[in-house]
């Protein structure tokens, strides 16, 4: 995707951001993102932004919602970087590729869709109570704006509410999420140098890694409920 073109075609679409702004409008829901890895992001050709005269970066709405659909992909399904960018790609020569284990990005990059709270949730079927709760347990983040996976979590909790399990019930996920997390941070710990670009590629390694024990722990739960057939 490349060069001067995109970023002269992305420059034309909307309104254009500096880093900081692209960092407000972002970070309430991917708090991991940083400028760095926006740079990075850029340098693995997933998004191209356009420069000033004096060489700043300056990102369209377009490019906000590209980087919105990659933080997503890797953070929801674990996708390295090389295969989102592949996919995109695809879908920006026309195609319509479909990606194993995750939503078609296409109806992202159409305008991926951002819910105030009060949209969320409206969209969940969820109350107010429900979406504090939440918050509470640290099964979502306090924010302004959420995305669909934020979606996806409240309109489970509210699925669950319905046969008495409530958000408090779910506390001890943080916990095991956080020993996970420790796991992987020890594990890319050698990777993890001052420079930005190893930082971000750490990151990305980390991802990947996070999806590996998705696997075991789907596993390991599909084999405990197992028990309930017999």
């Amino acid at each position: 995707m490349p060069g001067t073109a995109a970023s002269a075609n992305a420059s034309g679409q909307g309104r254009l951001h500096g880093i900081g702004q692209v960092l407000a409008l972002l970070q309430p829901e991917f708090p991991e993102l940083t400028p760095s890895k926006l740079r990075f992001l850029e340098e693995q050709g997933l998004v191209s932004p356009a420069r000033t005269a004096a060489g700043y970066r300056k990102f369209s709405d377009a490019d906000v919602d590209r980087i919105t659909v990659v933080l997503s992909m890797q953070r929801d399904h674990y996708l390295p970087l090389k295969v989102i960018r592949a996919h995109l790609e695809s879908i920006d020569a026309g195609e319509t590729p479909a990606l194993p284990g995750a939503v078609n990005a296409s109806s992202f990059l159409a305008g991926a869709r951002r819910y105030r709270r009060a949209e969320l949730i409206q969209a969940a079927g969820a109350t107010r109570a429900l979406l504090d709760e939440a918050i509470s347990a640290s099964l979502l983040p306090a924010a302004e704006h959420y995305g669909d996976d934020a979606l996806g979590v409240l309109t489970a909790l509210v699925a669950l509410r319905g046969v008495g399990i409530e958000a408090r019930h779910l506390r001890g996920l943080r916990a095991a999420a956080e020993r996970e997390a420790a796991l992987v941070e020890r594990a890319i710990a050698p990777s993890r140098r001052s420079d930005p670009a190893d930082k971000a590629r750490a990151a990305e390694a980390a991802l990947e890694l996070a999806g590996h024990l998705e696997t075991v722990r789907t596993s390991v739960v599909r084999s405990a409920l197992s028990t309930l057939a017999r």
